[in-house]
């Protein structure tokens, strides 16, 4: 058989193997965090920048979790402390502490964060939906993702900017 032929007899095999176009399977990228004990995920998409702890300003009459306000570049922005608002006691800031920028559609917030974990990439098919005990309109998990050995809370990113105060 000549080097050619044997060449694309090679390539068609690699081919028939190869995943079809519509089997491809989607992959969310998203950035770990641990809040308390926790560790926890948003998709990359929805987050705009990832800060050190800078100077806010607290204000009057806002839940307790909301802190204040921050000045990011001109924008005015509410930061708010997970710890706080998962319901867990404030930690002071260490030089771990994050403040996570998130945006979704026009909605952006800063969030306080205990430390960044890493970026991860998850398949859709490994993610499964928030159990149904959370299943309510406040519902901030958008599902659990499971890794090799251990399972992550992805955050719904809508849920987590919707203005309550």
């Amino acid at each position: 058989m000549s080097n050619q032929l044997e060449q694309v007899l090679k390539k068609q095999k690699q081919q028939q193997n190869a995943p079809q176009e519509g089997e491809i399977e989607n992959v969310i990228q998203l950035v770990g965090f641990m809040v308390g004990d926790e560790e926890f995920a948003v998709p990359i998409l929805g987050i705009e920048e990832i800060i050190k702890p800078i100077e806010y300003t607290r204000v009057p009459k806002t839940p307790p979790y909301v802190l204040g306000v921050f000045n990011l570049r001109g924008s005015v922005l509410p930061l708010i402390d997970l710890r706080m608002k998962f319901g867990l006691s404030r930690s002071k800031e260490n030089e771990d502490t994050r403040y996570m920028v998130i945006k979704h559609n026009e909605e952006v917030a800063g969030f306080v964060i205990d430390r960044l974990t890493q970026a991860t990439r998850i398949k859709e098919s490994a993610i499964e939906p928030a159990p149904e005990t959370l299943n309510d309109e406040q519902n901030l998990i958008y599902g659990v993702g499971k890794q090799k050995e251990k399972l992550i809370s992805i955050l719904n990113v809508e849920a987590l900017l919707k203005r309550d105060f």
